[in-house]
């Protein structure tokens, strides 16, 4: 046992390196993969900020405030994962604030949702006769009998109440976690009972399930009207930045943990873990700014809701009910 342990590099036991070191064990490979990705994660930047002065100047409010931080999880990802590949001890710092910033596109998107129906009292006058699909994922997709339940200020209130609830809990538990983390008293690769992150981690979970719910119900209800405004492909980009930014980052920090991705000198197999989760990331959020800037980056004609909606359909059954009674007569 005593051979086995002496095998095994000191580095893979240390925490992650210093910037200096990075840089000094890089070689010519590395050199070109740490330029590329800090050239794709610096145009991100600067596609947004182009993309964000257009939005401004062309968009009315309060819409383009909210398209503004909706487009900016993908660069403000990919920047925080460029600090922390180059700077490795700064990955808690970094991630935390990614996942905090994407704690607020939550709720921006919903209201994002709102503000395309025209805003809420357009909604509420849209929606007088079409209840809310509340079986809908990540919740309750398994329960088609639930009750549909009909729109109200309250509702709303609710629906916004669900979403807004995790921006503010996240970012609060994350700066929590940090000043713990300078303790030392949490470590993610601590799963004792008495470890905080064995008790934060999983309740931070059940928050992001209740935030995506209001979502998905307003997406669900919506999709349909706001086609023409490319609803759809805006909730795909936003829902796969979430896959990638809190799903893969999961499954990689899993498969660090347990020994699966093996440490490379300096880099212990956490350390090798984060660093391979935000390069993937840099790559991935600037595609994912190139496709949302397709979306975004555009003028549409203004939304025409018909309100009376529901009394067209009743109308249309009167006419078509009186040209059978003609008929048979």
């Amino acid at each position: 046992m005593e051979d086995l342990n002496s095998t095994i590099d000191p580095t893979c036991l240390q925490d992650p390196p210093l910037a200096i070191d990075v840089i000094n064990q890089l070689d010519m490979f590395g050199i070109a993969l740490y330029s590329i990705l800090t050239f794709m994660a610096s145009m991100s930047l600067v596609l947004y900020l182009e993309e964000c002065i257009y939005v401004y100047k062309k968009v009315p409010a309060p819409k383009k405030m909210t398209i503004i931080w909706v487009n900016g999880a993908a660069p403000v990802i990919a920047i925080m994962s460029c600090l922390g590949m180059w700077i490795p001890k700064s990955t808690m710092f970094t991630d935390m604030t990614s996942n905090s910033y994407f704690a607020i596109v939550v709720y921006k998107f919903l209201k994002l949702i709102l503000e395309e129906m025209g805003g809420e009292e357009a909604f509420l006058k849209h929606s007088a006769n079409k209840p809310l699909r509340i079986s809908t994922g990540p919740c309750c997709c398994c329960c088609p009998c639930l009750p549909r339940v009909p729109v109200t200020r309250r509702v709303i209130f609710l629906l916004k109440l669900g979403s807004l609830q995790y921006a503010i809990l996240k970012t609060a538990l994350s700066i929590f976690s940090i000043v713990l983390w300078t303790n030392g008293n949490f470590d993610l690769s601590d799963l004792e009972v008495t470890g905080a992150a064995i008790w934060i981690n999983p309740f931070i979970g059940v928050l992001t399930i209740t935030a995506l719910w209001p979502v998905s119900i307003m997406f669900m209800h919506n999709r349909i009207t706001l086609r023409s405004l490319k609803i759809i492909p805006k909730y795909a980009m936003y829902q796969l930045v979430l896959v990638l930014s809190q799903l893969q980052a999961s499954i990689i920090s899993i498969l660090s943990l347990d020994g699966t991705i093996a440490c490379s000198p300096p880099f212990s197999s956490i350390a090798r873990g984060s660093m391979l989760s935000q390069q993937l990331m840099i790559v991935e959020m600037f595609i994912v700014t190139l496709v949302t800037r397709l979306f975004y980056r555009r003028t549409y004609a203004p939304l025409v809701l018909d309100l009376h909606e529901s009394d067209n359909t009743q109308n249309d059954k009167m006419i078509l009910s009186s040209a059978i009674a003609e008929n048979e007569a």
